[in-house]
């Protein structure tokens, strides 16, 4: 069961790096929860830092054994968490709560959170998914941050707890894991492409300096990005920027 055990941590370089470290030492179990109430060098998608102010916002990552699932299946799992999310902010901030490809979190069109999957593979068998969740709950000082940023409290008014609200959010990935074990991939995947950002519109790319424009249709079982622009192309994560 996710969150059984809690573990809450006053700092911490980055949840995934912890719970990594975790199953390094032979100390991970799974469905163990990392929680943080600061990070000093929080991971997002690219290499990128995540960057929240200490106290404010939802910093956990989850540990999953993956030995239940297909290693095919990991584009799957990492839908099944980001829809987890989906379920947990559209709950507090409405259906305008989507899912931008590959993992963020965005509500209009302002990032709300991130999540990160890391997956530890060994001689071919899937073991772990660390199933990294970064929110924005209180934060409203977004100045270092490039993409435009929103929380929950900037969206309601309202000022919430991040740790009671993680446990929240721990619920809704026990949940969507269960469906994603009953009910399976392709299930998943079209709830996944349901709640897609700019699903059927036409945004802009930019592949190798090259800025061109195409529809987004859906993202495929692999997790790759069908885009439309006379034909249909297949993209896979980081071969592109997503320019807004």
């Amino acid at each position: 069961m996710i969150g059984k055990p809690l573990i809450i941590l006053s700092t911490v370089d980055s949840t995934n790096n912890h719970a990594m470290g975790l199953i390094r030492e032979g100390k991970a179990a799974s469905g163990m929860v990392i929680f943080a109430l600061e990070q000093s060098q929080g991971k997002g998608q690219r290499g990128r830092n995540w960057h929240s102010e200490s106290g404010k916002n939802i910093m956990m990552s989850s540990l999953i054994g993956a030995e239940q699932f297909s290693i095919k299946e990991q584009f799957a799992l990492s839908a099944t968490i980001d829809l987890a999310c989906c379920d947990f902010f559209s709950k507090y901030a409405g259906d305008e709560t989507r899912i931008k490809w590959p993992n963020d979190l965005y509500w209009r069109d302002r990032k709300a959170g991130g999540i990160l999957i890391e997956n530890v593979v060994r001689e071919g068998k899937w073991e772990w998914a660390v199933a990294g969740t970064g929110i924005n709950i209180n934060q409203v000082d977004f100045s270092e941050i490039l993409v435009q940023a929103v929380s929950l409290r900037q969206i309601t008014g309202k000022t919430y707890d991040p740790l009671e609200l993680s446990k929240e959010l721990i619920t809704h990935i026990e949940n969507r894991i269960q469906m994603l074990q009953l009910q399976g991939s392709h299930h998943m995947l079209n709830e996944f492409n349901a709640m897609l950002y700019k699903k059927d519109e036409e945004v802009s790319f930019r592949k190798n300096q090259i800025v061109f424009k195409a529809k987004v249709r859906r993202v495929n079982i692999n997790g790759e990005l069908e885009i439309d622009r006379g034909i249909t192309e297949t993209i896979r994560h980081g071969e592109v920027e997503w320019l807004l």
